[in-house]
């Protein structure tokens, strides 16, 4: 299952998330992955989420984030729900057309394995593809 936040610069996607992985941590059984662009989220968090700062990894396309997200689920069967903060500087592009084939291989991928995925993107929801409504 995938779910998209979107809204614009300072509208508060990131305080929304990190409700969203709290709560995830009291009820949901299994691992927490939180991806962001930089190490930017200082707060607290429950130990079953695991703050990753993606330009550790130098990921710089969606093609790299696929295989990172692969390989994360390879190492962890545990994983019960990815949060990826801020999309499009993770994946260093704001392309609609990628994003939007991102989050369709994002859903083929997650769904059989009931892994849970909440993204923000920064960017007013006007803007939004067809595909990028369907995951809000």
């Amino acid at each position: 299952m995938v779910r998209l936040i979107m809204s614009g610069s300072g509208e508060g996607k990131t305080k929304q998330l990190i409700e969203l992985m709290e709560s995830a941590a009291e009820h949901e059984v299994g691992c927490m992955v939180c991806i962001e662009p930089t190490r930017n989220m200082s707060f607290n968090l429950r130990h079953q989420t695991r703050m990753v700062d993606a330009s550790e990894f130098d990921i710089n396309s969606f093609e790299n984030l696929r295989g990172f997200l692969s390989g994360l689920y390879a190492g962890n069967y545990d994983i019960s729900h990815i949060f990826i903060d801020n999309l499009c500087k993770v994946a260093r592009s704001s392309d609609e057309r990628e994003i939007d084939q991102f989050l369709n291989w994002l859903d083929a991928f997650t769904s059989p394995l009931n892994l849970k995925v909440t993204i923000t993107i920064s960017a007013a929801t006007d803007s939004a593809t067809d595909t990028m409504r369907k995951y809000m």
